[in-house]
């Protein structure tokens, strides 16, 4: 899966200020993605709201993307739950022409055992047609994944090709990397430790803050994996609070108020989220006149 070494970013899904989805504003994204220089697209994760979107609004939102990406690059599909049996019911039926793998989340709110998740992952490797990226999210799922579960299902499933690692655990990330076999993807699911992941051996990243600055994260990242450290930090620094402040009062929030100060998309979100404050609006908005 060379194809998904570098940048991948965690699309949001922009709303008009009815609530309804914004496919407009959505393909302005993925264009303005695509030409940042990311490697790919993650469509329907976290970063989308997607647990607030009804079955009509995920397939309007894939049509979308599909059709605004035209082929350029390769789009991953976020499919997971902490129901077992539906994900592999959605897995069995669902039509994947135009993906090259899904993402699957670790089971949140049921906070299973190891071996629970473990025997979660092992129905979606057998039910999954595609290539499977596990995702651990520890502060979304109230379970860590641990680097010995990651590894066995690695181990014991050839088409889970990858991991997006979230705890923001770097030693973690380090044993994932260490133990992997060999092909194996350490995806960084936290921007802020892209870089030393990167620099430890991992493969990339899947972003939030490189869709709100494609050019300037990707280019970090493709910098780390050449090894050229200095130049790599050097970017890393100067997006640092950015990545900070998109995080601050929650995500997609932050992200979604970058796109409103860049003019590509209303910052609107569905409850139970909320727009940013005032505050940080303005920090967001001062952050990217300096950029600039």
């Amino acid at each position: 899966m060379q194809s998904l070494i570098g940048t991948g970013v965690a699309l949001v899904t922009p709303f008009k200020k009815d609530f309804s989805v914004d496919t407009e504003a959505l393909t302005r994204i993925v264009d303005y993605v695509i030409d940042g220089g990311v490697e790919y697209l993650v469509v329907l994760g976290t970063t989308a709201e997607s647990a607030t979107l009804s079955s009509e609004e995920k397939e309007l939102v894939i049509a979308t993307i599909s059709a605004a990406n035209k082929n350029r690059v390769p789009i991953v599909l976020g499919v997971g739950g902490n129901n077992t049996h539906k994900v592999v019911e959605e897995l069995k039926t669902r039509d994947f022409t135009g993906f090259s793998a899904i993402l699957s989340v670790s089971p949140y709110y049921n906070k299973p055992t190891q071996e629970g998740i473990y025997q979660h992952f092992k129905a979606v490797a057998e039910a999954s047609p595609l290539p499977v990226i596990l995702y651990n999210v520890p502060g979304r799922t109230s379970s860590n994944m641990l680097p010995s579960t990651v590894i066995r299902l690695a181990n014991d499933f050839k088409n889970v090709i990858a991991i997006k690692e979230a705890a923001g655990d770097i030693v973690q990330a380090m044993k994932l990397i260490q133990h992997k076999p060999e092909g194996f993807l350490v995806i960084s699911g936290d921007d802020m430790v892209t870089l030393p992941m990167v620099l430890a051996g991992g493969a990339g990243v899947i972003s939030v803050i490189g869709e709100g600055f494609p050019k300037e994260f990707s280019e970090m990242v493709r910098l780390g994996l050449n090894r050229k450290v200095e130049e790599a930090y050097q970017l890393h620094y100067k997006l640092a609070d950015a990545i900070d402040m998109i995080f601050e009062q929650g995500n997609p929030g932050g992200i979604k108020e970058v796109f409103k100060h860049l003019g590509l998309s209303e910052n609107t979100v569905r409850l139970p989220l909320v727009n940013v404050d005032e505050n940080l609006s303005n920090r967001i908005g001062d952050f990217i006149k300096k950029l600039n």
